[in-house]
């Protein structure tokens, strides 16, 4: 079964059941996350910063998608781009920085990982690994000790289109849907898997598609609408806590920067494109709504953008500061202790 937006409809007042100070914490979530993003841009052209693989364009299907979810009770798996969501869950901008910056205090690996592999053990952050998709049979199997344990936690992670070709996709989806698992998979698809464009992908048109052959919903969202994808998440995390199974969610986001700071898009996206794409902001979008209903006036808009500006300048600074991992921690969590022989 295949739904979109359209055809299970969403309560046509703004922002459904949310007041206006949670329309307006989503809001800043979506600002802090682009200001850190753009930060870290920043920091690598300085050589600062080894590598960064960004978030711009899907902060609204993360803001969305994680203001649905439990925080400390849900388990999140986020693929690379989920800076949004992991900020929601609780990760602070240090923390991120952190990460960035492989300082010995990054919750993530202890900097011992390639940044924006997202983890913290407090948060029920799980993180991944550097090969695409092999977060998704690990959310499956989660979702399986939740279930065994008689739990209602719901297990969410996200990937992008391109992973959906992987057989990591098959397995973890197909294991969720035989077991009816409390598991929600967001396809956070901007039509680039790096360089290569959905059509050269699969011969369907939406990723939602692929979610009938596994006998589950599958439901296309405009990911540029932070309210439609919370939405979407809501009822999916209701039917997952119901013990009705899991949903496959693909967000339609838009990719607003290169595949990350290796790659130079003009090589393979038209101009006009990468023009257009500056006019599907979520941000812009979200701000726009917000100032249409009287829930947000300019003065609020500027006072947030300081605060959002005040917090990544602080958490750059405190994180740069930070200690470095020290040498003789090189092996751990890579190996097991040796022990001293008798």
């Amino acid at each position: 079964m295949t739904l979109s937006i359209n055809e299970i409809s969403t309560d046509p007042g703004f922002g459904h059941d949310l007041p206006p100070h949670t329309l307006r914490d989503m809001l800043r979530y979506m600002m802090l996350a682009r200001a850190l993003d753009e930060r870290m841009w920043v920091l690598n052209r300085a050589g600062k910063a080894p590598f960064v693989i960004s978030c711009q364009g899907h902060e609204a299907a993360q803001v969305g998608a994680a203001f649905a979810l439990m925080r400390g009770k849900d388990f999140i798996l986020p693929y690379y781009r989920g800076l949004a969501t992991v900020l929601v869950m609780g990760m602070t901008p240090t923390e991120v920085m952190l990460g960035l910056f492989a300082r010995a205090t990054d919750p993530s690996s202890g900097g011992r990982q390639m940044p924006a592999h997202y983890g913290c053990r407090r948060l029920k952050i799980v993180t991944q690994s550097s090969p695409v998709g092999t977060q998704i049979p690990h959310a499956a199997g989660i979702g399986l000790a939740e279930k065994i344990k008689g739990g209602d936690a719901v297990v969410w992670v996200s990937f992008g289109e391109g992973t959906t070709s992987q057989g990591d996709f098959h397995e973890g989806v197909n294991l969720a849907a035989v077991h009816r698992l409390p598991v929600i998979f967001q396809c956070e698809n901007n039509e680039y898997a790096i360089s290569v464009h959905q059509r050269q992908q699969m011969a369907i048109g939406s990723v939602a598609e692929r979610a009938a052959a596994y006998g589950i919903p599958g439901i296309s969202v405009d990911g540029t609408d932070v309210l439609a994808v919370y939405e979407v998440t809501r009822r999916a995390v209701e039917r997952a806590r119901r013990g009705d199974g899991p949903t496959l969610i693909e967000a339609r986001v838009v990719r607003m920067t290169a595949h990350s700071s290796d790659d130079n898009d003009r090589t393979y996206r038209p101009p006009h494109e990468i023009a257009l794409v500056r006019h599907q902001d979520p941000i812009v979008r979200f701000v726009a709504q917000l100032r249409e209903h009287g829930i947000l006036s300019e003065a609020e808009e500027q006072e947030m953008r300081a605060e959002v500006k005040a917090i990544v300048d602080r958490a750059t600074e405190e994180a740069e500061r930070a200690p470095m991992p020290e040498p003789e921690t090189l092996y751990d969590h890579v190996y097991a202790p040796l022990r001293q022989r008798r």
